[in-house]
C-alpha cells in the first residue's frame, strides 16, 4: 500500500469523530478535500473503509483495522518526536493529563504550580470518571493519569503518591454530628453514593461488605459536588475524599462524622502505560507530583486524617 502521513491523520480524524464534517473542522481543512483524502485512501487500501447509513457514518470491518494501526502509527511518531526532543535536552512542552473527577481540586493546583514552575509549559486536562480514565488509558490518549489504584489486570505502571482517606460526611444539622459512632449504627442510614464502577464506590462496597454491615445505597450521584449538596440537603450520608472537602468543612456545611475504623485509606496514584516513554515535560511533572503533593497538601489536612 501506498499510503501518505496526510492521508492516516485525515482519516484517523474522520473515524475518531465518525463525522467528515467535524473531522474537516479539526483539521482545519474543507469537507470536499477530507472526502478526497479518504477516497484516494481506500483506493490505495482497496476497500471501503467507511459506510454512511442515513446521516450517520460507521467505520467497515477494513476500516476497524485501519483505525488501530493508525493510533499505533500515532503513539510511535510521538514517542519519536519525544526521543527526539530528550536528545536536544528541551525542557519545555504540552501535558495532556486527565484526572479523576475526585483528584480535581489538589491535581489543578498541582498543575498550576507546575507550569508557575515551567515557563513555556501548556496542558489539556480532562476531569473525568474511572470508567473514562481507564478506557484512555487502554488507548493511549494521554501521557499521565491521576486516579485511584486502577485494576491489576490492566498493563500499566501505577504509582503511590498520598493518601486518599474516605470519611463519612452529614450535614450539620444531622442527629450523628459529634457523636462517637459505631459501624453498626450506619444500618438504618440512608447513604447518598457514587455510580457503580466508580473508585470510592468500590472501595465502599468493598469495606462494608468485608464488616457484615449492609447499608442503604439507594441514591446515586454521578459527580462528588452532587453528593456533597445532596447530603447538605439532608438526603443522607455521603462518603467522599477528604481532598474535596476543604470549602464545605471551612464553611461549616458538612461535618465529618467519628465513625469507628473510619476514615479507609486508599491512595492517589500517577499511572500510565506500561513501556510508554515519557516525554521529558511528563518526566517532569510526574516526578513534581511525587515531590510535591505531600508538601501542598499537607499542611491543610487535620493529622487524624494522615496515615501514621
Amino acid at each position: 500500500m501506498n499510503l501518505t502521513f496526510r492521508q492516516l491523520k485525515v482519516f484517523e480524524a474522520v473515524a475518531r469523530h465518525l463525522s467528515y464534517t467535524q473531522a474537516a473542522q479539526a483539521l482545519h481543512l474543507t469537507q470536499p478535500a477530507v472526502s478526497m483524502q479518504i477516497k484516494q485512501l481506500e483506493e490505495n487500501v482497496g476497500l471501503p473503509l467507511f459506510e454512511q447509513m442515513g446521516k450517520r457514518v460507521y467505520l467497515t470491518e477494513a476500516g476497524r483495522e485501519m483505525h488501530h494501526y493508525c493510533r499505533s502509527i500515532a503513539a510511535q511518531l510521538e514517542e519519536a518526536e519525544a526521543v527526539i526532543e530528550q536528545l536536544k535536552g528541551v525542557q519545555r512542552g504540552h501535558l495532556q493529563i486527565s484526572v479523576a473527577t475526585t483528584a480535581n481540586h489538589f491535581a489543578t493546583r498541582l498543575l498550576a504550580e507546575f507550569v508557575k514552575r515551567n515557563e513555556g509549559v501548556s496542558f489539556s486536562l480532562d476531569v473525568t470518571n474511572r470508567k473514562k480514565l481507564l478506557n484512555q488509558l487502554a488507548e493511549n490518549e494521554c501521557d499521565l493519569v491521576i486516579m485511584g489504584r486502577p485494576p491489576a489486570d490492566m498493563d500499566l505502571v501505577a504509582e503511590a503518591f498520598m493518601d486518599n482517606p474516605l470519611v463519612v460526611v452529614a450535614a450539620k444539622g444531622h442527629p450523628l454530628v459529634g457523636r462517637k459512632i459505631q459501624l453498626s449504627a450506619l444500618q438504618d442510614e440512608v447513604f447518598v453514593t457514587r455510580e457503580q464502577g466508580s473508585g470510592t464506590r468500590i472501595a465502599m462496597e468493598r469495606f462494608f461488605r468485608e464488616k457484615n454491615v449492609q447499608v442503604n445505597l439507594e441514591m446515586e450521584m454521578t459527580s462528588n459536588e452532587a453528593i456533597k449538596q445532596a447530603v447538605e440537603a439532608g438526603l443522607g450520608l455521603g462518603l467522599v475524599s477528604i481532598h474535596t472537602l476543604e470549602l464545605e468543612l471551612e464553611t461549616g456545611r458538612l461535618a465529618i462524622l467519628d465513625v469507628e475504623e473510619f476514615p479507609i485509606f486508599r491512595h492517589w496514584y500517577v499511572v500510565y502505560r506500561k513501556g510508554k516513554r515519557l516525554a521529558p515535560i511528563a518526566q517532569a511533572f510526574r516526578q513534581f507530583v511525587h515531590d510535591e503533593a505531600l508538601l501542598l497538601q499537607g499542611a491543610a489536612m487535620p493529622n487524624e486524617y494522615k496515615k501514621q
